[in-house]
């Protein structure tokens, strides 16, 4: 198991280079948005904000995978403590069960799962009517799966 532990932190730490690196390529594009072309400046701007949004999903995707390391870490050779009897505790990352390490990863999940639908969302043309409501109903859906997520959430803590 330290292999995967390991195999996985280091693929957090790959996952979080190309985070900063997209989010530089976001900060030194910001300078070309002043532009006078308005045309250039919304494409710009849609490129800009898709960028920013996959830079939310590549840091979720590293969190994911810290999660996942730690956990397995917790759960197949040793205690982490990370302040466990703090209040101050990362609630994420202690993991008590294997059932606790699947919730976890299922949240984080989600939420890789919601920043990619929004990237598509902003991307999208609406051609015809029925792609609007394509898109409504794909926000119920979104909003639907975290409102049911957060409400197993509540659940586990009473």
């Amino acid at each position: 198991m330290v292999i995967p532990v390991i195999f996985s932190i280091l693929l957090a730490c790959a996952a979080f280079y190309l985070a900063c690196a997209d989010a530089w390529y976001v900060l030194t594009h910001l300078a070309a948005f002043g532009s006078d072309d308005s045309a250039t400046n919304s494409s710009l701007r849609t490129q800009l904000v898709t960028k920013i949004i996959k830079v939310i999903d590549i840091y979720l995707v590293a969190a994911f995978l810290i999660i996942f390391a730690f956990g397995l870490y917790e759960l197949f050779i040793g205690k982490l403590h990370l302040g466990e009897g703090s209040e101050n505790a990362p609630r994420l990352l202690v993991i008590q069960s294997l059932d606790d390490l699947k919730t976890r990863l299922a949240q984080v999940a989600l939420l890789v799962l919601v920043t990619e639908f929004l990237q598509v969302a902003i991307n999208m043309t609406f051609e015809r009517p029925l792609d609007l409501l394509y898109l409504g109903l794909g926000i119920f859906l979104v909003g639907g799966a975290i409102y049911l997520s957060s409400r197993s959430g509540h659940e586990e803590t009473h």
